[in-house]
């Protein structure tokens, strides 16, 4: 065979450094290929991180087996020979930014496993990397280079399970400066201040927020095949917000991760919440800011016993369990009977809360006119399988309602529940959470929802009884809620009533106020809703599409409505024409949908719907090894199968 050259860039020789040429036939491999070069550069170091870039079609030549005429390597090909783990620099949940190294030649879902291990976060399928916002230039803030916690030096290493030393994984005990770099990932950071907070991005609407999730990298390519460079920034978050496995034991840097990234959501109002709400998680930050400062990392292992009965419920539950049957054979189906104030807002009547009495059975409600006519036909049964619950309460205004959306045919019906105090609120709460996912009132879990929606209550209420003159100086209100607030209040309005929030939550351990912290993020109405803006099939306007982990919601942009949803249950398959990039979907009952993306690639939704499919299997594998084939099978584009 006939040799001719090949023109290879070798980085280790410095940017001015001419290319080298070498001499090679087609039936070369491209182990020779890389051996050739070696010997040409005469450098005594270690080569085996490297490895072949092709620039022209963006891609790695990693199987060294492979001659250069099975991969399509011709005389024009520029080649670049470069480490394939570079520098990159991470901005965490906490904000603050983080030097290591990172694998740029592997997909990027084993890239964030990678950085995951090293910083000792379990489940990194939950993680994924996604690129800043543009950030304005201003020619002032030349200077000011933000802080860097460093960890190139930090050996990637391969095993997946991290020895512990004083209850850090052992490659953060090998300096001061390391340990720094654990204690920011572990321990909360201090509430910034409120100017501080001003500056950041914050989504002014739903179609803002539809920015934010394009920009989530490809799971299923790498990182040089996506345009990222040596030292370029990128995010690290969480993106499926299915939490799997929750031990504080082990899970200090994903907990305060997980903390970090919900306070942030919150006082940036990426997601909604009522004011008295507000004025709880503000109590929490204050809270936890308080302990975070004061507690040692090796003593947060205390307050174990409350974790347990906090976990249970953080857990998102995919199905009930399966005990519950031996004790279905000698009870009877429980069903709740109360009087309730039931309102339909209909367009055009300005009727209020009427009176009915309602039965709540299975995963229904049906209500009557009064109790007499219980045994009649119902004026309306309700189905709840696959509704959207949400609370409308106002603890010291006594308002305790319970919003409905339910699947109908032609969209989704409103109906509002109001109850009469908390007790009631709270049964029927959990009630219809329940009902919501397909369960009933038998299942093992409704106590414990009912519990929950109590304690939330109760934390609430304010306890008249405490003396809520004190006020205390340290307490930066501002920093600890969001934007909105602080316009509508100043600070000594704030004070007394975050204070009064923080009677109720201050006996708490550290690790359970982020926990209880967390719950009540989970209980939100817009929690772990992904949005994305879309133009559905036979439709002339943009509507906006939300994902959620067990559910699709189809928002109308106009008036910011939920329009339909459809739950993950009901979906046969879906599938991308990649051609068209079209995305459809079909459901039970011969529902057929199907969309294209607006701004963001379909991709990223294709990996999103399959991603959150690959999560719900997990429970069910006991191994801890995760199932990459299935995860790429499940999100990868053509390119995957």
């Amino acid at each position: 065979m006939a040799a001719w050259d090949l023109t290879v860039t070798v980085e280790d020789l410095g940017p001015d450094a001419p290319p080298l040429q070498i001499s090679v036939t087609s039936d070369l491999h491209i182990g020779g290929v890389i051996l050739k070069l070696v010997e040409q550069t005469n450098l005594k170091r270690d080569w085996s991180d490297h490895a072949l870039w092709w620039e022209q079609k963006q891609q790695w030549l990693l199987r060294t087996g492979w001659t250069l005429d099975k991969c399509g390597v011709h005389a024009d090909a520029r080649l670049i020979f470069t480490p394939q783990h570079k520098p990159l620099r991470l901005g965490l949940p906490n904000g603050a930014t983080l030097k290591m190294r990172a694998c740029f030649s592997s997909p990027v879902f084993r890239t964030v496993m990678g950085i995951c291990r090293v910083l000792n976060l379990r489940h990194p399928e939950e993680l994924s990397l996604l690129r800043p916002v543009e950030e304005k230039k201003k020619k002032k803030d030349k200077d000011s280079s933000e802080e860097l916690y460093d960890l190139t030096d930090v050996p990637l290493t391969a095993g997946s399970v991290q020895a512990l030393y004083n209850g850090m994984p052992a490659h953060f005990a090998d300096s001061p400066k390391t340990e720094a770099v654990y204690k920011m990932l572990s321990v909360s950071l201090p509430s910034p201040a409120p100017e501080a907070i001003a500056k950041l991005y914050r989504p002014a609407s739903i179609v803002d927020k539809t920015h934010i999730h394009t920009r989530w990298l490809d799971s299923s390519r790498s990182l040089m095949q996506q345009g990222i460079q040596e030292n370029d920034k990128l995010g690290l978050r969480f993106k499926y917000y299915t939490f799997h496995d929750m031990d504080p034991k082990y899970d200090a840097v994903r907990l305060t991760q997980l903390y970090e990234q919900a306070r942030w959501a919150i006082l940036l109002e990426d997601i909604d919440c009522t004011e008295e709400e507000m004025m709880l998680f503000g109590a929490l930050q204050y809270h936890i800011g308080k302990q975070s400062l004061s507690q040692d990392m090796v003593s947060s292992c205390q307050g174990m016993d409350d974790l347990e009965s906090a976990l249970k419920s953080l857990e998102v539950k995919m199905v009930g369990d399966g005990n519950s049957t031996d004790m279905l054979d000698n009870m009877t189906a429980p069903e709740l009977n109360d009087h309730l104030k039931i309102f339909r807002p209909k367009r055009l009547t300005l009727k209020g809360y009427k009176q009915y009495w309602c039965k709540f059975q299975e995963t229904s409600i049906s209500y009557y006119k009064s109790k007499e006519d219980r045994y009649g036909e119902p004026i309306q049964q309700l189905n709840l399988k696959g509704c959207e619950v949400a609370p409308d309460v106002n603890v010291a205004g006594q308002k305790f309602c319970i919003k409905l959306l339910i699947p109908a045919p032609e969209g989704m019906n409103e109906i509002y529940l109001r109850c009469e105090n908390e007790k009631q609120y709270s049964q029927w709460m959990a009630a219809c959470k329940l009902a919501s996912k397909g369960l009933t009132l038998l299942d093992s879990s409704y106590q414990s929802e009912v519990q929950n929606i109590q304690t939330f209550l109760s934390m609430q209420r304010s306890s008249s009884a405490a003396p809520t003159s004190q006020t205390d100086e340290s307490i930066n209100t501002h920093s600890l809620v969001s934007p909105r607030y602080q316009k509508k209040y100043k600070p000594k309005q704030l004070t007394p009533r975050i204070l009064e929030a923080y009677q109720n939550i201050a006996q708490l351990s550290l690790t359970s106020a982020i926990l209880k912290f967390l719950q009540i993020w989970q209980a939100l109405p817009d929690f772990g809703i992904s949005y994305f803006m879309v133009r559905f099939k036979g439709s002339r306007k943009d509507e906006v599409l939300g994902i959620a982990n067990n559910r699709l919601i189809r928002i109308d942009l106009g008036v910011g409505d939920v329009v339909k949803t459809w739950r993950y249950s009901n979906m046969r398959q879906w599938n991308v024409n990649w051609d068209i990039r079209q995305v459809a979907i079909e459901f039970d009952g011969n529902i057929n949908i199907a969309f294209g993306c607006v701004n963001a690639d379909c991709k990223v939704v294709h990996e999103y719907i399959g991603g959150y499919i690959f999560m719900s299997t997990r429970a069910r594998q006991q191994s801890d090894t995760l199932n990459e084939e299935l995860f790429h099978k499940l999100t990868g584009g053509h390119e995957a199968l």
